[in-house]
């Protein structure tokens, strides 16, 4: 057998054993489902939202098969490090705090953060939320910048974002701290959200949007990852990222 022969060989047997390795794989992606526009459950009980169709397209550019387990916000990064799931698909802000513990993928979106109110409250600006109640998500990036930076205000943590627009409904709080895109998509746009508003300026500080969002992994997986940011920049490439984008949010939230 001459050498360019022997090229041609290992090339397909190369190609074959990458086809077969993309197609044997399994991601379980972990993920908290109260955090809409971007991961939710229809009426029916199904998981949706722009989270969910980024790992979806993620899965079908792979050939992988692909499942999601659910898990409080609070606990998403002690399931992955335990192995209940493969990787953390949920929008979560990629941190050096988190960094220490977890790895990421390449970023896949950025948005910033503000405060959501009643609009008749007079809550006109941050300062005006001096000794109110501002209801954050537990463990988020959101919360620890307003437990750090507003001393000012009583701090009320939630396992679930949805639990904290129901406890502004009802008045148990005065405000929320929270991703724009998710209080515009997941309550302000709805029914109950008729009468609230976002006020006060768009937090963009690293402290709050860090270095974008991206997958969590464990940080034994670089293949794994590698995989993933494979898969992602084929979905930007291929336009699949910039309609899941136009279908949930209405502006451009991508980082290519």
């Amino acid at each position: 057998m001459n050498k360019i022969t022997s090229l041609i060989g290992a090339s397909i047997i190369t190609l074959i054993g990458s086809s077969a390795y993309a197609e044997d794989i399994v991601i379980r992606w972990g993920t908290e489902a109260g955090y809409k526009p971007f991961i939710y459950k229809t009426s029916d009980g199904n998981l949706t939202g722009f989270d969910y169709e980024v790992g979806q397209a993620v899965c079908e550019h792979l050939k992988a098969t692909c499942s999601w387990v659910e898990q409080d916000w609070d606990g998403i990064i002690p399931g992955l490090l335990s192995k209940r799931y493969d990787a953390i698909l949920a929008s979560m802000t990629i941190t050096e705090e988190r960094k220490r513990v977890i790895d990421f993928s390449d970023p896949y979106y950025l948005a910033p953060a503000g405060f959501v109110g009643k609009l008749d409250a007079g809550l006109n600006d941050d300062e005006t939320l001096a000794g109110k109640t501002v209801g954050v998500l537990r463990g988020s990036t959101h919360a620890n910048f307003i437990l750090a930076e507003r001393k000012d205000v009583v701090v009320r943590e939630y396992p679930t974002q949805d639990e904290v627009w129901l406890d502004l409904v009802a008045g148990r709080i005065d405000a929320s701290f929270v991703n724009q895109i998710a209080a515009q998509e997941g309550f302000l746009n709805s029914d109950a959200g008729k009468g609230y508003g976002l006020f006060g300026k768009a937090y963009k500080h690293p402290s709050v949007t860090g270095d974008g969002i991206g997958v969590g992994l464990r940080k034994s997986d670089t293949e794994l990852r590698d995989t993933i940011n494979g898969a992602l920049e084929a979905i930007y490439a291929n336009g699949t990222f910039k309609k899941i984008n136009d279908k949930y949010v209405p502006f451009y939230i991508g980082t290519k």
